[in-house]
Order: C-alpha cells, then structure tokens, then sequence
C-alpha cells in the first residue's frame, strides 16, 4: 500500500492523482516539487514512476529536517531537496547545478503541520502571534502589524487577503484595544474578534477569526508576492515540453496562476476548467475543499 496519505502524520497532499495526471511524470526526467511541505506529493512522484528524479525545495528548514531523510533513504538519489523560497528559483538551481526540468508542482497551501505546530497560525492554540512559515526569510511578525499598523491599513489588508466583510468593524476594535493591552498570542486577537463579530455572523464551516488569520499569513509571508516572482521564473527554467501544475487555496492566488497561464502563448493550457477535488477526497480529507489545480504545457516548438 502506498504511504501518499500516511507518511505523516499531520498532513495529507490533496489532489494527489489529479498532480499525476497533470504532471505526468515520465522516465528519465527531472521534476521540481518547491512546496515540499510533508513531502506526500514528492512521494506519490517518484512511486508513480520508479526512474524519475525529484528535487524539493522548502524554505520551512522544519520540514526538509523532518521528512527529507526518509525519502532519502528510501529512494536514494533519485531524491534530493533544497532549503530555499520558490521566489528565488533561479538562483537556488543554478546553485544546485540545474540547467533546465521537465515538469514542476506548487501547491500553494499551508501544511498542516505548520498550522498546528509552528507559532501563531493556528485558532485553536494560544501561541505567539508570529505567523512566518520561514523567521530566516520573514522578519514582520503578525504581532508588529497588529499592534503598529493603523486602521485603514489593518482593514484594507484584513478586506483584501481575507475577504472579511468586518474588516473595518474589526481593525477599528483592534486600534481601539492595544493602547490597553498589546496583542500577543492568537488568543489575544481570536477574543478580540469573537467579541466583535457576532456568532451568527456568515459560515458556520468556519471560525469567524479564520479570515483574518489568513489575511495575516499571507500578508507576513508575502505569498502573493512570491508565487508571482516565481511563475516569473519557470518559462527559464521549464524545458520544452516541460508541465506546470499549481494548487491554490485562495482566488487572489488561483486568480494569479489563471492569469500568467492565460498571458504565456508558450503554454498550452491542460485545464481549460479549474480542476476540483472530487467526493471520495472531500470525504477523507477536509483540507481538499478549497484546492484548486491548474496546469499548463510549455511548448517553444510553436513560437
């Protein structure tokens, strides 16, 4: 039996066939996973076709220390990772001695293991409000914004990268707080929203600080920022024929890789409709309901 959705234990890859599919991983070639995370999606790579090489990369050093050395041992070198930012794929292969690849993943979403191990990112633990998936690449901290930003910047951003129709409401409670007491631990913020946001307020398949939270991930970690640096760097790096596959979490991000496929004319679009998790994943894997993938074919021949 494969070890795709057992190899670890707080994070399960979504839309694992469909990434195979898309990717189509073939002998012989060489292929990127730059969002490593627990490695799932590495795995179920190199399982699927057994003379392909993979090369990880992760700016979470947590996370190639925990799951790099059972994949190494496994595979051996036909596996090999790189602690690093996508943001800075041309430098982090030239470093490595690699010229061109023939197929590369993202999944942009946040692993499970960050949200309930590292500090700040989860709801449901009182830690500090830090927020960075890498302190080595980020140095702004959820807490800096919350406790110095002032309200039409914290409602602008909460508005924009969470989508929160309380945005306002929200950042203007938030401002009126601190001069009392400094936010300090997602429990500060988490009661603070609770308080303002009434319970009936929007989705109940959520926590009514979710969006907030995730407009202050993104915003630390400059994700948006860095999955646009990074599509800007595949066409140089990709081979003719070469396949990208992206997994989004968020529209502002789909919306992103939709638009630099689109923009391309030297890819050839494989998903012409975003691609969806279907039932029987949705019914093992919670996280799977907001994924969407799409793909592309670079094609030089053409043009």
């Amino acid at each position: 039996m494969s070890k795709i959705l057992s190899s670890t234990v707080y994070h399960t890859p979504v839309l694992v066939q469909e990434v195979l599919e898309y990717l189509d991983p073939q002998p012989n070639k060489l292929y990127l996973d730059v969002t490593f995370g627990g490695g799932g999606h590495t795995r179920a790579i190199l399982e699927r076709e057994p003379n392909c090489q993979v090369v990880a990369i992760d700016w979470d050093l947590n996370s190639i220390e925990k799951n790099g050395p059972e994949l190494e041992a496994e595979f051996g070198d036909r596996f090999s990772f790189l602690w690093g930012n996508f943001s800075y794929l041309n430098k982090l292969l030239k470093k490595a001695g690699i010229d061109k690849v023939d197929g590369i993943l993202a999944d942009f979403g946040t692993s499970q293991f960050q949200i309930k191990e590292a500090a700040g990112f989860s709801i449901f633990n009182d830690t500090p409000l830090d927020m960075r998936m890498s302190p080595s690449f980020n140095k702004i901290t959820a807490k800096h914004v919350l406790n110095t930003y002032d309200e039409q910047r914290l409602a602008d951003l909460f508005m924009y990268l969470g989508e929160e129709r309380h945005a306002r409401k929200i950042a203007r409670a938030i401002v009126a707080e601190r001069p009392r007491h400094k936010f300090r631990t997602t429990g500060d913020l988490v009661a603070l929203i609770e308080k303002v946001v009434p319970a009936s307020s929007g989705s109940r398949k959520i926590h009514r600080a979710t969006k907030v939270f995730q407009a202050l991930r993104i915003y630390v970690n400059q994700e948006l920022e860095n999955i646009e640096a990074f599509l800007k760097a595949v066409p140089s790096v990709l081979d003719n024929q070469g396949r990208l596959v992206c997994i989004s979490f968020h529209s502002l991000e789909d919306r992103i890789v939709k638009q630099f496929l689109k923009a391309d004319n030297r890819f050839e679009i494989l998903t012409p409709k975003v691609v969806t998790a279907q039932a029987a994943e949705l019914a093992v894997n919670h996280a799977a309901r907001s994924a969407k993938l799409r793909a592309g074919l670079f094609n030089l021949v053409n043009n």
